[in-house]
């Protein structure tokens, strides 16, 4: 059988899967969250500029970066759901990945100008009311709780959504830092506590914004997803019955939740290739929950008869490194 023959049972052995987006439920959760979200925004920009209260604006900017987060969710759904054609042989399930970058830097972008503001105001600080500050918060806990509570009905697999509901779970916790400093302000008359209010928001802003520009960011460089291992991938495949050597892994994620591999398996000269395939495919579903994989089958004879595989990993330009059964290494 030839490697071309056997290349495309290893690309067959996924075509019956089907990579499901977020369902019309998930839509609609974050739509209502979405609801939530602007109409409290828009309360509380009116109140914070009333109260000259930083800490409010700021939460109200955040929640801002809460409703674009959502819409991005929402229109990336869209986008993935669309079948693969044309040159976008995967269709646009990464669009939810660029949706958690521009997620990840508006909360970095933002905090940056929150912190600045709050310096500013620890210097010198205005007249902050207490009293609207401290009822305003302690409705946006309120209102963060419900959206929180919406979109953890959706699938948080998916950095996408995981994106917005760490948008909203910060601004929860930023409520809760606003309502404390309203309180201060309320009973000891220290202004200050408003602008360090702001502060601890920007260290949760930083901290959210950072986690979804690296983990998108690692999706884009295409990694391999972070509990997955290569190298421990390569010698646990090359360790079963009648597999020689494993070479040319590459494991990647489409987009989140979706993780795809392939490789070029070599195989003692009476095995059979199919049965082979099939028991690595099996091994990799099991073992990594991977199940979109790509693996060409050969025999180890055949392959090492081609002149321009020879002394080369059995490949003219291998990448990475070669995975050698330890009953055949020489």
């Amino acid at each position: 059988m030839s490697k071309h023959d056997h290349g495309h049972e290893g690309a067959g052995g996924h075509a019956g899967h089907a990579h499901g987006v977020a369902a019309d439920a998930d839509r609609r959760w974050l739509t209502i969250a979405l609801l939530l979200i602007t109409g409290f925004m828009a309360v509380e920009v009116v109140i914070g500029v009333a109260a000259q209260s930083l800490a409010l604006i700021s939460d109200a900017a955040h929640m801002l970066t809460d409703a674009v987060s959502i819409v991005f969710a929402l229109i990336a759904m869209r986008l993935a759901a669309r079948p693969a054609k044309g040159a976008f042989t995967f269709g646009l399930k990464r669009a939810e990945i660029l949706s958690a970058q521009v997620n990840g830097l508006s909360l970095l972008l933002l905090g940056a100008w929150l912190a600045y503001e709050s310096i500013e105001r620890l210097i010198d600080p205005p007249a902050v009311k207490g009293g609207l500050v401290l009822a305003t918060a302690l409705a946006g806990i309120a209102v963060n709780v419900a959206a929180a509570w919406c979109i953890s009905k959706a699938n948080r697999s998916s950095l996408n959504v995981e994106g917005a509901y760490q948008h909203i779970l910060n601004d929860l916790f930023a409520f809760a830092g606003t309502a404390v400093a309203g309180l201060i302000v309320l009973t000891t008359g220290f202004v200050q506590a408003d602008a360090i209010a702001t502060l601890v928001v920007v260290a949760l802003m930083f901290k959210a914004g950072y986690g979804l520009i690296r983990e998108s960011g690692r999706i884009f460089l295409e990694a391999a997803p972070a509990h997955i291992d290569p190298d421990e991938v390569g010698d646990k495949l090359v360790a079963q019955d009648g597999v020689v050597e494993v070479h040319d892994l590459h494991v990647w994620q489409i987009t989140s939740g979706q993780n795809a591999l392939s490789a070029h398996v070599l195989v003692e000269d009476g095995a059979d290739c199919h049965t082979a395939r099939r028991a690595l495919e099996q091994l990799l579903q099991h073992d990594y929950g991977i199940t979109h994989t790509t693996l060409q089958v050969d025999h180890a004879i055949e392959a090492a008869l081609e002149p321009a595989e020879i002394g080369s990993g059995h490949c003219a330009d291998p990448h990475g490194p070669v995975h050698l059964n330890a009953a055949h290494a020489h």
